[in-house]
């Protein structure tokens, strides 16, 4: 298999119908960990798709291969932060492209173009996602590593500098 390579943009306003796409796709792969229900109208939903192009701190970005969709990335900044504090709000390959090492490359860019402190958050359920980023975090050059057990019991929690 021929090497590929993952291209993150950001997602313009007019490109906002796609990020939504893809969340519903998102949202249908983790209904299997958060027990989510579709709408009346057979959506999932996402609550504050709108806000990441209209506040600030908030930051869409579309993933592709080869010219072709493969997911995207929602990072949002967390305003109650002693330090400037950037979360993985959302994350999401498509099934065609896990597996290949792309969206580790993704991660690690993600990082890179945001020096902070970042924040991350896995259901309970999710050890996919769980053991994802495990593998992504012992590639990162991170500072201050540590995990916990969310309060709630819902999952757990990553949190690390990236300088």
């Amino acid at each position: 298999m021929e090497t590929q390579t993952i291209v993150i943009c950001p997602a313009a306003r007019a490109e906002k119908y796609i990020v939504r796409n893809l969340l519903e796709l998102c949202r249908y792969d983790y209904s299997e960990f958060n027990g989510d229900d579709l709408d009346d109208s057979g959506f999932f939903g996402y609550t504050y798709l709108d806000h990441y192009w209209t506040e600030p701190g908030r930051y869409p970005f579309l993933l592709r291969v080869e010219g072709k969709l493969a997911g995207f990335v929602l990072v949002r900044q967390l305003d109650d932060m002693d330090a400037l504090t950037y979360e993985m709000a959302e994350f999401f390959i498509v099934r065609k492209y896990r597996r290949q090492g792309l969206a580790t490359l993704a991660a690690l860019a993600i990082f890179a173009r945001f020096p902070a402190v970042w924040r991350l958050h896995q259901e309970a359920g999710n050890l996919p996602a769980q053991m994802f980023w495990h593998k992504v975090l012992a590639r990162s050059p991170y500072h201050a590593y540590r995990e916990w057990q969310l309060d709630d019991g819902a999952g757990i929690a990553q949190e690390f500098i990236v300088s």
